[in-house]
This record gives C-alpha cells, sequence and structure tokens, in this order.
C-alpha cells in the first residue's frame, strides 16, 4: 500500500496520532469552529474516516477571534481511558488568554467528560504517561511583554490521573533551537531515551520538526545534531509545504511514522486555499538511537505499514440531512435545536448575527478538500427586509467570505447577489436577480478562481484566495489583529439582522470534487 499525502486534505492542522491495539486515530484542531477537536480513524494508516468532534458543550467560544479557539491538542490513551487535553485561545493580541483543559472517555465514541482546567501558562499542551504509572502535562510558554519572545520555550508538569489536577512544580525543560518558536512538544520513551518533538520556526514557510533526547524525563535534553527532523523551508519546489508541528506513532510490528502539518499553496510559497492540512512521512532510526525521514522533507507519497488495506465507504455527495454528519460544523456556537433542525431531507436554520458578530451566527460549512470543486444547495427563503437573507457561501473567517444570497431590495423584493468581505471591506456585487421559491445556488472553485451562479446567471470569477490563511493575516503595531489558521469552508448561512429569527430552509446539498 502507498500513503497518498495529504491523508486529511483541507483544514485539519496540528495532528496528533494515536494507536489503541489495531485503531489508529488522528485529532487535529478546529479553533473557531464545533464541535471542537476533530477526530478521525483507521486501521492501516491508508485509509482515514471521520468520526466527527469530542467538544460541544463542553465549549464556550462566544466572542471567541477569528482563528482563536482550540488550538493543537493531544490524545493520550493510559489504563483504558483516554485523555484529550487542548487549549481554547480567548486572545493573542497583545496579550495571550490561554487556557488548557483535559477531558476524558474509556470510548472513543464518548461520552465525554465535563473538561477539568490545568494552567494557562501557554498553548499547545500534550501528555506524555510514562511506565512508571506517572504522566506529564507538557506545553510552550508564552511570555506578553513587549521585546520578549512570544513563545520561550518548553515546560513540564506532573498530572495525576487520579484526581484529573496537575500537581507539584513546573519544570523547564527545553529551550528550542534558533529556529525559535518552539512549540507543540510531544513525548516519547523508546530504548532508555526520552525523545521530545517539538514544532519550531513559526506556521509557515520556515516550520520545522525538531528532535531532542535525555535519558531523564526533566533533562537535560540533546537536540539531534541532524536536525530537524523534517521542514520543506528549503524546498519551494516541493508539494508539501509547511512541514512540521507533528507527532509520531508506531505500528504492532515497529514500523514507525510521523502525522505532520503542510500547507499545499497554489503557487510556490503562494496562498494556501485549502488551509493547513495532515500528511504522513515513514520514519527510521539510526544505529544511534535518532529518528530520521527520508531527506527530512515531505513526500507526497510514501510506503505504507505492512497491514491489511482497510478501505471505508466512500462519503455520498448529496447530503439527505438524516442528521448532520461528521462533516459539517458550526461556527462559535454548538448545533442545539433552537436555531437548527435536521431531517426530512432538509436543513433549517434560524436566522442568526452577521459575521461581525463573533457569536450567534447560523453557519453550518464543511471543509474545501479538493482544488477543484463545486458545492450547491437549494434554498428556499422569503426575506421581508433587506436585513434578512440566507444563502451558500465560501468562507474563511468573519473578514473574508463570498456569500451568494436570497436577499432583498426595494425595487425587486427577494433576489440572489452576492455579497463579498475581503479584510472587512464589504461589496455588494451586482446586477441582482430576482427570484421566488425554492432556489438553487452554486459555486465552483477553480484553483484560485471561484465563481457563483444561480441558474443562468454567473458572478465572477472572484479570487478564492482571499479565503487563505495568507490573505487573512492582518498585524498592527502591537502585534496580529488576525491570524490565520484554518481553511475554507463551502457553507449554509442564515441571517436576520432584525433579530426576529427568520428561518431559511437548505435542501440537497452537495459537494463534488472535479477532476
Amino acid at each position: 500500500m502507498i500513503i497518498s499525502n495529504p491523508v486529511l486534505p483541507g483544514f485539519h492542522p496540528d495532528p496528533s496520532i494515536l494507536r489503541v491495539g489495531t485503531d489508529y486515530y488522528l485529532a487535529t484542531s478546529t479553533f473557531e469552529w464545533y464541535p471542537g477537536v476533530r477526530l478521525h480513524h483507521s486501521l492501516d494508516l491508508v485509509h482515514w474516516r471521520p468520526l466527527g468532534g469530542v467538544l460541544t458543550d463542553q465549549l464556550d467560544m462566544t466572542g471567541n477571534p477569528d482563528s482563536g479557539g482550540v488550538w493543537a491538542p493531544c490524545l493520550s490513551w493510559a489504563d483504558g481511558v483516554f485523555y484529550l487535553v487542548y487549549t481554547d485561545v480567548k486572545s493573542y493580541s497583545g496579550f495571550w488568554d490561554t487556557p488548557n483543559y483535559v477531558v476524558t472517555a474509556t470510548s472513543i465514541d464518548g461520552p465525554w467528560s465535563e473538561p477539568v482546567p490545568l494552567h494557562a501558562r501557554g498553548f499547545d499542551p500534550s501528555l506524555f504517561h510514562d511506565d512508571d504509572g506517572r504522566s506529564w502535562l507538557l506545553s510552550n510558554r508564552t511570555d506578553w511583554r513587549p521585546g520578549h519572545p512570544w513563545a520561550n520555550g518548553i515546560i513540564v508538569q506532573e498530572f495525576s490521573r487520579a484526581t484529573g489536577r496537575l500537581v507539584g512544580p513546573v519544570f523547564d525543560l527545553y529551550s528550542g533551537t534558533a529556529a525559535g518558536m518552539t512549540e507543540g512538544p510531544h513525548l516519547y520513551a523508546k530504548d532508555g531515551w526520552y525523545y521530545l518533538i517539538t514544532a519550531e520556526g513559526g506556521t509557515e514557510w520556515f516550520h520545522q520538526a525538531t528532535v531532542a533526547r535525555s535519558r531523564s524525563l526533566l533533562g537535560p535534553y540533546e537536540t539531534d545534531p541532524g536536525t530537524p527532523l523534517l521542514t520543506s523551508v528549503h524546498r519551494p519546489d516541493l508539494t508539501l509545504q509547511k512541514a512540521g508541528h507533528g507527532s509520531l506513532v508506531s505500528t504492532p510490528d515497529g514500523e514507525w511514522y510521523f502525522a505532520h502539518l503542510a500547507g499545499r499553496p497554489l503557487t510556490p510559497r503562494g496562498r494556501c486555499v485549502l488551509g493547513r492540512e495532515t500528511a504522513l512521512q515513514r520514519v527510521a532510526w539510526t544505529a544511534d538511537g535518532w529518528p530520521r525521514i527520508d531527506g527530512g522533507i515531505p513526500h507526497d507519497e510514501v510506503p505504507g505499514p505492512d497491514l491489511p488495506a482497510h478501505p471505508w465507504p466512500d462519503e455520498p455527495e448529496t447530503d439527505d440531512f438524516s442528521s448532520l454528519g461528521p462533516h459539517w460544523s458550526t461556527l462559535r456556537r454548538a448545533a442545539h435545536s433552537d436555531w437548527i433542525a435536521v431531517g426530512g431531507g432538509s436543513l433549517r436554520l434560524v436566522g442568526g448575527r452577521s459575521a461581525g458578530a463573533l457569536s450567534g451566527e447560523s453557519l453550518v460549512a464543511r471543509r474545501i478538500q479538493h482544488r477543484r470543486a463545486t458545492f450547491e444547495a437549494t434554498v428556499l427563503f422569503e426575506p421581508a427586509g433587506y436585513q434578512q437573507m440566507a444563502g451558500i457561501t465560501a468562507y474563511y473567517n468573519s473578514r473574508n467570505w463570498y456569500f451568494l444570497r436570497i436577499g432583498w431590495n426595494e425595487e425587486a423584493g427577494a433576489i440572489v447577489d452576492v455579497l463579498a468581505s475581503d479584510r472587512g471591506r464589504v461589496t455588494l456585487i451586482a446586477p441582482a436577480v430576482p427570484v421566488s421559491g425554492p432556489t438553487r445556488l452554486r459555486f465552483d472553485l477553480d484553483g484560485d478562481a471561484l465563481l457563483a451562479s444561480c441558474g443562468d446567471v454567473e458572478w465572477g470569477p472572484f479570487d478564492a484566495g482571499v479565503l487563505s490563511d495568507e490573505h487573512a493575516r492582518e498585524f498592527d503595531g502591537n502585534g496580529p489583529r488576525t491570524w490565520g489558521f484554518t481553511g475554507a469552508f463551502f457553507g449554509l448561512w442564515s441571517q436576520d439582522l432584525t433579530g426576529g429569527g427568520l428561518p431559511a430552509t437548505f435542501s440537497a446539498a452537495t459537494y463534488k470534487p472535479q477532476p
């Protein structure tokens, strides 16, 4: 078998990989999207199926900034219990508010416990369960002070599995290399060594994975003289860029793999519309005990493990909305019956707030996972004023999106047109088309071009690069005003700015990759 990268295309960053018996699990970041922490499952490391998300009512992301929310989860297992630690980032501009939590379950399918708070000294938490029965929480440490590096090393503190709480002192574990911005720690024990894997260089073009080891858990740690384990910084020609931030897994027969994030720019060092994705690389160990990836670079294809192939059924292109499937996410609030209903072949959304509200949005969306794809849905909506609108969206964050919508104006009543937001500047694209009754709306994505259509009427093409991390990042004198860590979505969106909650009904929502 061959592993074709990325194994999780589209917005699936910061992978934490875990094997329990013959089952492999990947947990990835979800940021401001519910359910928090997306899980995938495999039996062969080649074929993966979505299990959905873990965190619903355990999260309150009201008002979370764009690219805040759930960062870099770590999934682990000990004594028959799954542990999931994560950060819910509340701010990253000037100061850092990074509370960390742990939830547990005896089954990967849940139910998951209520979150227990840990510390907020930094982000990217991970749990390491040692053979002596003790467990340890690692994270980076953030520093808000002007003139200080914001990520200044890895810290560790003992975690009591009996009480679910941190105990004892905090130790400085590793200060990192000259690449800087040391984060994303994961710890492993092998052949008498403790191996520390970190992400460095920032999660952009200078990203890398670094390895250090020690005979003692608390150090000191020696950096691998062959570092980095993985990077694409010197190879802009590679398909997979931004390679770094990852974790190790071994098969029962001792084959090792490294799950890591990567981005696929449309042009060399250009914009990554699909966001940061998850890839797998094969790992070999040197005679003196260091892990190595062939060439230290990410490969598009790698040999799979010696395991039986286990493909999963294909996902239907058209959703019958018998339930809200695992490919759907909701923005900043969990999918509760007070604003969303599924069944009978349709999805009903009570009109919510605008994108700029950062709370109360009625948006249900799915990741765009292909460079060429179409998305369409039938919308039934009867607006009575210009503050009511519903339709389909190509969405990145609150400041960058396209909205093919049924709206209203004084001249024609109900109409279809396109709203666009580019770094917060909203424009209305004319001409509008009068409509009535159920209306079929469609987006066509082709690389960096996005076309909107309703019947025989087309708008565009528009710049799909607006829906990328690279375009979304905005800075001011105090640091990042808006960061970009997610990816593009197609979605179903209903707004009623009157507060009246006028509902919209969606049916036959279809996502189809194109060759």
